[in-house]
């Protein structure tokens, strides 16, 4: 079973950086599409970036450009780089491989299971 582990969270001022990680375990990571998630408080989980085995990159307007999402099949890790952080994107962040298409960020999550997400609250 694949299990997925997400670090680099952070409290920082608005305009601030992270660089959030996502290990995943097994060996069908680089074949997998991948997506990172944010789940803001009472709200529902939300997916805002994915990317393809191939490298293919998108990501919802609200985070569009800010974020970039990258991944290193050679460590069977997924990055997500957040820069000029606004106070709407307080949330727990999650990756997960995804199902779908890539056009129009039409993925859904692979695994009914999550890992237990990274805390991201930007300050204002």
């Amino acid at each position: 079973q694949v299990h997925f582990v997400e670090s680099g969270g952070g409290l920082v001022q608005a305009g601030g950086s992270l660089r959030l990680s996502c290990a995943a375990s097994g060996s069908t990571f680089k074949s997998n599409a991948m997506g990172w998630f944010r789940q803001a408080p009472g709200k529902q989980r939300e997916l805002v970036a994915g990317i393809t085995s191939g490298g293919i990159t998108n990501y919802v307007d609200s985070v569009r450009p800010r974020f970039t999402i990258s991944r290193d099949n050679a460590k069977n890790t997924a990055y997500l780089e957040m820069h000029s952080l606004k106070p709407e994107d307080t949330a727990v962040y999650y990756c997960n491989a995804v199902t779908g298409r890539i056009d129009g960020l039409e993925y859904r999550p692979m695994y009914n299971h999550w890992g237990q997400g990274t805390q991201v609250t930007v300050s204002s």
